[in-house]
């Protein structure tokens, strides 16, 4: 870009920028899995508003409802009030979401953002239980509020608090011990009455860290969790922001280990759309807020509502996206086994369309980012030192589309690697 296009970027916004710096164009038209800068250049996009856009940008189902909605004046700002928009999403929720999967929550519309999820999440367990202590996972995000960066992993994130993070203290994630036992050791401290470690309001986790380098726990290791959370009497929080909406196949990232958590947080895709907006899940007698205990101006965001409603209404009233999920899953592993297969220092990870190239030299991972970039195709790094190269393109994305994606992957760690 002319320093002519980005003045006005670099005079008045913040330096807290962060994606622009590592794509330097100026966008301005989406669809699909294409973005289009001002220019007219076309971008694959491997990166989806951070999960945001698990049905692409522009989706024409989920754009003409919401026009449809904004042409006759349907309420845009209704914070807690009782609205058309929310009572069919709800229904929509119950009838093609909750019920199909035997699960019994009560819904909570908090702020419109994962992290205000979790801030909600966080309080009623420790209103529920009376306690205090949370225990987290090494190399979890949740958030950037202080609530939810007391609970997440990376410290330069937690630096940016300003002050102490107290009552949170983290565990080791499946597989951060190499071969040990992680739960075994959360057991010692948890059963031993000397090990310092105070009884825990709850235990929040990620089924798939996507922030923290695509570090993906096993089926047993969650049902494990699951188990001790219960037999203790601790709650267990899953934090859903971004793997679930169908991110990692199923609707919810847990289903596959069979577990019922006690708290899910929603955000991200759960508008469909992209627009502001989270839920928190809860078993119906964990729902002990007082009225306006926990509330926000913009937790009533409609049109969001009525985009998410028919996201439901149109991608999970049957099994059909989660099947053509599990097809492009496959088609992406296989890529990126034969891409490191070609350069040494490369694995791979993932689950569902949420994987990642993993560089045994780190700097790799942001030059490969940057290759793509100048290829046409959006990729971010991700993990403790941005050592991976996270892949999570729409679920809607086309099977063309993927390839081609995929092939300038290759291209772009061929560059990097030789």
């Amino acid at each position: 870009m002319s320093v002519a296009e980005t003045s006005v970027f670099e005079e008045l916004e913040s330096n807290v920028r962060g994606y622009c710096r590592s794509w330097p164009t100026i966008f301005d038209t989406a669809s699909g899995s294409v973005l289009r800068d001002e220019r007219g250049r076309e971008y694959l996009d491997f990166f989806a508003g951070a999960g945001a856009l698990n049905y692409g940008h522009n989706n024409p189902v989920l754009k003409r409802a919401l026009i449809d909605y904004i042409a006759r004046d349907g309420l845009t700002h209704g914070l807690d009030m009782s609205t058309v928009a929310k009572r069919e999403l709800l229904e929509a929720l119950r009838e093609l979401i909750l019920r199909p999967r035997g699960l019994d929550y009560k819904v909570q519309f908090p702020g419109p953002t994962g992290a205000n999820a979790v801030e909600a999440a966080l309080k009623l367990a420790r209103k529920v239980t009376g306690r205090q202590a949370v225990l987290n996972f090494t190399n979890a995000f949740h958030g950037m509020t202080l609530g939810a960066l007391s609970v997440t992993g990376n410290a330069a994130k937690r630096a940016g608090a300003g002050v102490p993070l107290p009552h949170a203290t983290p565990m080791p994630y499946d597989g951060f011990l190499g071969d040990g036992d992680s739960l075994g050791w959360m057991c010692r401290m948890l059963d031993d009455a000397s090990s310092g470690l105070d009884k825990p309001a709850a235990v929040i986790v990620e089924t798939v860290q996507g922030e923290g380098g695509v570090n993906v726990a096993g089926v047993e290791w969650l049902r494990t969790l699951a188990q001790l959370c219960r037999s203790r009497g601790i709650l267990l929080i899953v934090d859903d922001v971004q793997m679930g909406c169908g991110r990692t196949g199923p609707f919810f990232s847990f289903e596959i280990a069979g577990i019922t958590p006690d708290i899910v947080t929603l955000s991200k895709a759960i508008g469909g759309y992209g627009l502001p907006m989270a839920l928190v899940l809860m078993r119906p007698e964990l729902d002990q807020w007082a009225p306006g205990e926990h509330n926000g101006t913009f937790r009533g965001n409609n049109p969001a509502f009525v985009t998410a409603r028919v996201a439901l209404e149109h991608y999970w009233s049957d099994d059909a996206l989660e099947r053509a999920t599990a097809v492009k899953a496959a088609v992406m592993w296989a890529a990126l086994e034969r891409i490191a297969g070609e350069c040494d220092g490369i694995s791979v990870r993932g689950r569902g369309l949420v994987q990642g190239l993993v560089f045994a030299d780190a700097s790799r991972a942001a030059k490969v980012c940057r290759a793509a970039f100048d290829r046409g195709l959006l990729v971010e790094t991700s993990g403790s030192v941005d050592e991976v190269v996270k892949l999570i393109p729409p679920l809607t994305i086309g099977e063309g589309e993927l390839a081609r994606g995929l092939d300038v992957l290759g291209e772009s760690v061929a560059a990097v690697c030789g």
